[in-house]
């Protein structure tokens, strides 16, 4: 008998409320997803970090066991994978697995093949590929959604450097990123030889280099799905980047807001139309499932041009998952695991697209990453909870309640938090301390930090205490984590 077709949202949904395939996603936490196993029956979470102290029912955290230092979030994964606690959690649950991640290899693939499961993502030499920024300039180009005027070239030394900038016509003061890596990481502003010389090492035989025009913008994020159907395009989003108040790291992406009015009407349009159109491409190059565009606006002109593609999802993910488009429809996400379900459905993708680009489909809500921003290591002693923060009148923080759902905020006196570096964990400059997601914006019409958000950030961090070590030298976790 053939699969019957869904032809419908209510259709998606009843599929995924009776869902009998257990799916986990395998991660450090389950920030990236929060939510999901809410709307897909048999949906766990396989985590690292407990951030809920065994308090959530669908997170699941095995004993800490021997392991080499890690060095990414593929190492955490490959270690759960090998976690007798988690093989055993797996097999006991029956039938045949699927996992889905945040970040995987290709020895991530193979120790998902040894226990059985199938990983719900297109296979990590493509990720890997797509994710390169050097390959996402050409595969925008290709799609005709251009990024900042920029060429593309090894770097042998500065004087190299303001010969390729001349030929290209970028001026001067550019802007350098490698193929890979987070954007606080690998992305270094160069206006003279001084400059130059602090990322050095970084950019000299670090192969192609994207050497961009330095222009004055904004950073806007935008999720999306590839299907078979098409492109399925959800709500730009503005970036909090680079703010010291929560992130070393220049440049270094800190949280997002999404509001119906984050920049003019026509922006947003054409952000989700370039969206669409590199979308569209993604699935020629045989790319499908779930992504992620970065866009700067520039302040000067207003043109918009494509940063960077994230082949998976993202740090944004939870706000995307959660916007009222989510719950009036279906979270973009249940389209990805539609897509790999086998499932046929015909969906009018240009309707939905339409629908969730109405302001309605859109409220207002913001999250903040929160890292150690001080150069200094040493080990937390105490560290608040997750759960909801209430702010006090004299502007001080302090813990209201129990509970996992961000909805459970009810004014923006209140907030959620979402911890992750925990009592024994080192705090070195830039580990993630956690997020904290309110209602409303957390940033002013300039883009600056509204005082109110300084004030939670202020609060949140004043609720952590923490001893020196004796020799303070580690590099735990030194890596991003969501």
């Amino acid at each position: 008998m053939p699969k019957k077709t869904l032809k419908n949202i209510s259709e998606i949904r009843r599929f995924f409320h009776r869902n009998e395939t257990p799916i986990y996603f395998i991660s450090a936490t389950n920030f990236n997803l929060l939510g999901i196993d809410e709307w897909v029956k048999n949906f766990k979470y396989i985590n690292y970090i407990d951030c809920y102290d065994g308090r959530h029912p669908n997170v699941m955290v095995p004993s800490e066991a021997p392991h080499a230092e890690f060095t990414s979030i593929e190492d955490i994964n490959n270690y759960l994978l090998q976690h007798k606690e988690v093989t055993d959690y797996v097999d006991g649950r029956g039938k045949k697995p699927k996992f889905v991640f945040l970040m995987f290899d290709e020895e991530t693939e193979k120790l998902a093949k040894d226990i059985g499961a199938e990983v719900w993502f297109p296979k990590a030499k493509l990720r890997t590929k797509c994710d390169n920024k050097i390959e996402t300039v050409r595969i925008g180009n290709k799609a005709g959604v251009p990024s900042v005027p920029n060429t593309l070239s090894e770097i042998e030394d500065y004087a190299h450097l303001k010969k390729v900038c001349k030929e290209a016509g970028l001026g001067n003061d550019v802007v350098l990123q490698s193929a890979f890596g987070d954007s606080g990481h690998t992305t270094f502003f160069i206006k003279d030889e001084k400059d130059f010389r602090q990322h050095e090492h970084d950019i000299v035989g670090q192969g192609e280099i994207k050497v961009m025009k330095r222009i004055d913008c904004r950073g806007s994020a935008i999720e999306a799905c590839a299907t078979k159907q098409g492109t399925i395009v959800g709500p730009l989003m503005t970036e909090l980047v680079g703010f010291n108040e929560l992130t070393p790291y220049r440049g270094g992406w800190c949280g997002n807001e999404i509001f119906a009015t984050a920049f003019t009407p026509a922006q947003r349009e054409k952000a989700r139309e370039m969206t669409f159109k590199f979308g569209e491409q993604l699935r020629k190059e045989g790319y499908r499932g779930y992504f992620e565009l970065d866009f700067l606006i520039d302040k000067k002109g207003g043109e918009i041009y494509l940063g960077e593609l994230n082949p998976r999802i993202t740090g944004c993910s939870s706000m995307t998952n959660h916007a009222a488009f989510a719950h009036a429809d279906a979270p973009l996400f249940l389209f990805h695991l539609l897509e790999f379900s086998g499932k046929p459905f015909d969906l009018d993708v240009d309707e939905i697209n339409q629908r969730w680009a109405d302001p309605d489909m859109i409220d207002s809500w913001s999250q903040m990453v929160i890292k150690h921003t001080d150069d200094t290591v040493d080990m937390i002693t105490q560290a608040p909870q997750t759960g909801i923060y209430r702010m006090n009148s004299n502007g001080t923080v302090e813990y209201d309640r129990f509970d996992y759902h961000r909805r459970a905020v009810e004014s923006d006196r209140e907030a959620f938090f979402l911890r992750i570096s925990k009592p024994g964990d080192y705090r070195y400059e830039g580990a993630d301390l956690g997020i904290l997601v309110t209602r409303g914006r957390s940033m002013t019409n300039s883009f600056k930090l509204t005082s109110a958000s300084k004030k939670w950030i202020d609060g949140i961090k004043a609720l952590y205490a923490a001893k020196p070590l004796p020799s303070a030298e580690t590099s735990a976790g030194a890596f991003k984590l969501l």
